[in-house]
């Protein structure tokens, strides 16, 4: 700890000369904070003061969740209301359109966050989704719901990466990890009330257009409730903006922690460079290691297949006899169990831990699919697996798979690439899972699913190795530490 606040004592001895009576208030302060370091270090900021915050901004994630699930049990009676029922192209459009969005507006969310600010950023996410559920509940046509769900799909691209960002910039250290969990466990709520609202469209007519109709009123919260929140302090600070980043740091950790968490702002970040991040910067150079592993670790949570058991776990339980309702309670409470275990331990055992847990429980799951599709276990045997199988893929996905990576990646993130490099990250993402989603049902055809879910397994093993190897543990440090810890000097 003393060679921390040697290094802040020295940074003020390379400061150019200025006048006497201002430095000696600079070593003064410097006293001070030296004699109250220690009681800074060893008590943490209250959580009642960031909570609020954290809870309007996971308003996002809950709306993310409920529009990739709004469109499941109504896509019929919508077909039908259209006119394009039996159009398996058209139903296609109306589930996938929204990811073409989504693509684009990941492009755009790390340029949006980084010159208009995190809050402004929730209420541009929260804009094109209202807009866009509004156009899809009144819409007569097919053009109409498409156009809805595109913009919608915007505003799902913004909304993850900005997220997780803010929740990164305005967390305690010690709580980031359980807050970067109420993510995964809002995507959760937003996609099993989906279902949940959906369930009467089958016996009332036009009830899908309720459907839409209730995803503007949390779109219209966060976009009001986002004037009352704190803007990210680290976010100001690289605007130049310090006295205001020490006021958002009071309301975020308290006073006594303010002239601590402005030091440790210090070390790496200068609030007078606000001059563009170019794209270059992104993808060579000191930073090309960390956008690698952030990138890799989004494609290979995609790439381990679960989307494609989302997809497909309706078939796999028809199959065994137990009812589509049913069998999306069951996925939804084993996502939402293992969101919560997740949440609970994030902070305890660290996110590279339950990174690499979760990955091998979800190769394990694998292996009892692989197992369920061999021709020598016997009927009901192979219905257990495939079930059992199923409902642990998720579990496990959730403890860790899930959650971690857009928490850990505006973490290992540098504050003056952060906005860009998650943005590119989140693009990744949706990139590889439109793929899954177009091609498992074709390579499950081609390959069957003894042969894809031994894939499945296999990357799933390829992200343990990787996790091993090229992840570090960012628990209970701060961002600055995080970032002198795995970029070289310049």
């Amino acid at each position: 700890m003393w060679g921390r606040h040697r290094e802040a004592f020295s940074m003020y001895k390379r400061m150019p000369s200025r006048d006497h009576s201002t430095l000696v208030d600079d070593v003064e302060e410097n006293s001070a904070l030296l004699q109250n370091s220690m009681d800074v270090e060893t008590t943490n900021p209250s959580w009642l003061l960031s909570f609020p915050h954290v809870v309007v901004a996971t308003i996002s994630s809950l709306l993310f969740g409920y529009h990739l699930g709004v469109v499941n049990e109504p896509l019929e009676s919508i077909s039908i209301d259209l006119g394009f029922r039996g159009n398996t192209l058209a139903e296609g459009l109306v589930v996938s359109t929204c990811l073409g969005g989504a693509f684009i507006g990941s492009l755009f969310s790390g340029w949006i966050a980084d010159s208009a600010g995190r809050r402004r950023a929730f209420q541009l996410c929260a804009l094109p989704m209202i807009i866009g559920a509004a156009t899809s509940a009144t819409t007569r046509t097919l053009a109409g719901m498409l156009i809805g769900r595109f913009l919608v799909g915007t505003g799902m691209g913004i909304g993850p990466p900005v997220a997780s960002l803010y929740l990164a910039e305005v967390s305690p250290a010690s709580l980031r990890g359980t807050y970067g969990s109420f993510i995964q466990i809002a995507t959760c709520l937003g996609l099993m009330g989906a279902l949940f609202i959906g369930i009467p469209v089958r016996e009332i007519a036009g009830w899908w257009r309720i459907c839409f109709w209730v995803s503007t009123v949390p779109a219209g919260i966060l976009a009001f409730a986002m004037i009352f929140c704190a803007e990210s302090p680290h976010w100001l600070y690289k605007k130049g903006r310090s006295a205001e980043a020490e006021a958002e740091f009071e309301r975020l950790l308290g006073g006594s922690h303010v002239k601590y968490a402005m030091l440790e702002l210090s070390k790496l970040d200068r609030g007078d460079e606000a001059d563009t991040v170019k794209l270059s910067e992104v993808f060579h150079g000191r930073h090309f290691r960390v956008v690698y592993i952030g990138s890799t670790l989004f494609a290979l949570q995609q790439l381990s297949g679960i989307n494609a058991v989302f997809y497909f776990s309706s078939s796999v339980f028809k199959s065994a006899g137990v009812p589509s309702d049913v069998a999306n309670a069951l996925i939804g409470v084993a996502n939402l169990t293992g969101s919560i275990v997740a949440m609970l331990l994030m902070d305890k055992l660290g996110r590279k831990l339950l990174l690499l847990w979760s990955f091998f429980g979800m190769t394990m799951s694998m292996v009892l699919q692989v197992a369920a599709a061999n021709s020598y276990v016997s009927g009901s045997g192979s219905l257990y697996l495939s079930v059992g199988g199923m409902l642990m893929f998720v579990l496990t996905f959730a403890l860790g798979a899930g959650p971690v990576p857009g928490l850990l990646l505006p973490e290992i993130f540098p504050n003056r690439i952060r906005a860009k490099a998650m943005a590119f990250c989140m693009s990744v993402h949706w990139v590889i899972n439109f793929f899954v989603g177009l091609l498992f049902l074709r390579l499950l055809e081609q390959l069957g699913p003894q042969l894809l879910y031994s894939i499945f397994a296999s990357v799933c093993m390829m992200a343990v190795i990787f996790v091993k190897k090229n992840v570090m543990e960012t628990k209970g440090k701060s961002l600055q530490e995080i970032e002198i810890a795995l970029l070289p000097p310049e």
